[in-house]
């Protein structure tokens, strides 16, 4: 198994998570810790926007505003979100067969016209058509059979392709296709993907979503990589009451990223230490 001296988990969490996320990479990178550094980034959903944006080089304060005309064209369904989520609920399913029946609904009137404005505002977002050399993974779903899948550099998937399957949650954008295959969330998968981090010796997971849900599924892929250092950083109640009641309100999101960035200030002198540490000891 490959060895990392450090790597960086980064979940999903719509529209708000997208921009706390950045909002936080912004202000610990402001301070002296490039999360961008890593040497491994695995990003899902909103995590795979802003670990696109980190792995090419950029800068996450690019990201301060929504401001972007085509970066946020869709409109989401709620009610089909409310199937999507009643299906994920339902703990007599198996994950494989939830996964099929959440690809069911979102493969169900799929809108080419509402996929190429999906792909064409992942692509304003991340401001990157090239995969990094840097090591950065995606993760997806196929809509069809419920795999997993995980893609890099050398997949031979679109950047752009990627993050934009990694990021259609079913009810708030369409399924991606990909070499004549449809694939939807990353976060379907396994929620934050953390066991991808397998052969890491320092981690920092980034969870814009756990406030809304259990730790445990998180807590036993950590155990599983078994890291030396590990660093988890979710929403301070400050930042919470930022997002508001709906993760994808455009109208929260210069707030969610004020929040990261005020949340950078707090957590950065204790990652700033192991993030230091961990680069000198490889």
């Amino acid at each position: 198994m490959h060895t990392y001296d450090r790597v960086l988990v980064l979940g999903p969490g719509s529209h708000v998570g997208t921009a706390w996320t950045a909002g936080l990479a912004y202000g610990l990178r402001r301070d002296g810790v490039d999360l961008g550094e890593a040497d491994l980034i695995v990003g899902t959903s909103a995590g795979a926007i802003v670990g696109a944006l980190l792995a090419t080089g950029q800068n996450p304060g690019r990201l301060a505003t929504s401001a972007r005309p085509d970066a946020h064209r869709l409109k989401a369904d709620p009610a089909r979100m409310g199937e999507v989520f009643a299906v994920l609920g339902d703990r007599s399913l198996e994950p494989g067969e939830a996964r099929r029946r959440v690809g069911r609904l979102a493969l169900d009137g799929a809108d080419p016209r509402a996929e190429e404005a999906l792909i064409a505002g992942r692509a304003a977002l991340i401001g990157a058509d090239a995969w990094p050399e840097r090591r950065l993974v995606l993760t997806a779903v196929d809509a069809t059979t419920g795999e997993p899948v995980v893609w890099d550099r050398d997949s031979g998937v679109p950047l752009v392709s990627a993050v934009a399957a990694s990021s259609a949650f079913p009810g708030a954008a369409p399924p991606v296709a990909i070499d004549g295959r449809r694939y939807m969330d990353g976060a379907l998968r396994s929620g934050t993907n953390a066991d991808l981090a397998a052969g890491a010796r320092t981690l920092v997971v980034v969870e814009p979503m756990a406030h809304l849900f259990p730790r445990e599924p998180l807590d036993r892929q950590l155990a599983a990589v078994a890291a030396d250092t590990v660093v988890t950083i979710g929403p301070d109640p400050a930042s919470v009451r930022a997002f508001g009641s709906d993760p994808g309100d455009l109208a929260a999101w210069e707030p969610a990223y004020r929040a990261g960035l005020r949340q950078a200030g707090e957590v950065g002198a204790q990652l700033r230490s192991t993030w230091r540490t961990a680069a000198d000891a490889g």
